[in-house]
């Protein structure tokens, strides 16, 4: 038996999930090397999102494409981080990351999460090694900026996330006309509700990119400030 392919189910890992591949990076995967595989398609239309053409595209590349490339990096890479668009919403994820696991390397994905269903099972199954939640925004203006009504989903996964003993980060893109300061603040309060614990990583808007929707620049100034906590350590990212 060719132990080399017992893993690769042909017919559910042939379907073009997968929109782009960027096969090194040092800076997406906390302590590791790894390539990033950019899932297509989601279910959120945040205003501020870089990656419209991902979002709104369809796949190019089927999963068993990227297993074949990740056999050419055994020993070369640590991890894999999936992110998008929204993984978690693609049905072949956890047979995915199976053949991924197998091979040895450590996975990390990036989430809305509003898929708290795969997360969990993901988590139970011990499937993934690192998780990156994104949280969007208060209730009272999440709908607007994700174009979704999927908060109590996100609510979910975060409350997964903390009671497992999965390593994970919580992370905030921050635009000044759509998070005011207070809602910031309101924001840090919330996760310490919720008993969150570590680092609280905000990605400050990038001017003059091209994403989902027209939005004015940034005010930037809420860096200058520290919103820290005693268990919430809220750090800057430009």
């Amino acid at each position: 038996m060719n132990t080399n392919n017992a893993h690769i189910s042909k017919k559910p890992l042939s379907i073009k999930g997968i929109f782009s591949l960027t096969p090194f990076t040092l800076l997406d995967y906390p302590h590791k090397t790894a390539c990033i595989v950019w899932f297509a398609g989601c279910n959120m239309r945040c205003l501020y999102c870089y990656n419209p053409d991902i979002v709104l595209g369809k796949g190019k590349i089927d999963f068993n494409e990227v297993l074949s490339f990740l056999k050419t990096r055994k020993g070369l890479l640590d991890g894999i981080v999936l992110s998008g668009g929204e993984c978690t919403l693609h049905k072949n994820i956890i047979d995915f990351i199976k053949e991924i696991k197998a091979m040895g390397f450590a996975v990390k994905i990036d989430t809305n999460g509003s898929n708290p269903k795969i997360l969990n099972s993901l988590i139970h199954n011990q499937l993934i090694d690192y998780v990156a939640l994104d949280f969007k925004s208060l209730p009272h203006t999440f709908k607007h900026l994700t174009q979704s009504g999927l908060f109590s989903e996100f609510e979910e996964s975060l409350s997964l996330l903390i009671r497992s003993n999965i390593p994970f980060e919580v992370r905030t893109t921050f635009h000044s006309s759509l998070i005011s300061e207070n809602d910031f603040v309101k924001m840090i309060e919330y996760l310490e509700t919720k008993n969150f614990e570590g680092n609280y990583y905000v990605q400050l808007f990038m001017n003059n990119v091209p994403t989902l929707s027209k939005l004015d620049d940034s005010d930037k100034n809420i860096r200058l400030k520290d919103f820290s906590t005693s268990k919430i350590k809220v750090i800057f990212r430009e």
